[in-house]
């Protein structure tokens, strides 16, 4: 797993450990941007996600999709 440059080594191993272990858990909205915000991170890769919650490619692109018409663009708002 390669980490950002700007995040410490264990701020990206507390955010690793903070997604969901595996697919038996209720997707809230919240757990779901967890996991597409990790994968744009490069914190988890998007194939590891998809085996690991058993997604198909349109689920997690359904999922990326809610993320930037919310989160996403909340975050970039508060980045500027």
């Amino acid at each position: 797993m390669a980490y950002d440059r700007n995040i410490s080594i264990a701020d990206a191993i507390k955010s690793y450990n903070a997604l969901p272990k595996h697919h038996r858990v209720h997707w809230s909205k919240a757990r779901k941007d967890e996991v597409v915000r990790a994968v744009r991170e490069g914190t988890i890769s998007f194939h590891e996600a998809r085996e690991r919650y058993l997604l198909s490619r349109t689920e997690f692109e359904q999922w990326q999709a809610d993320y930037l018409a919310t989160a996403g663009e909340v975050e970039r708002t508060q980045d500027a």
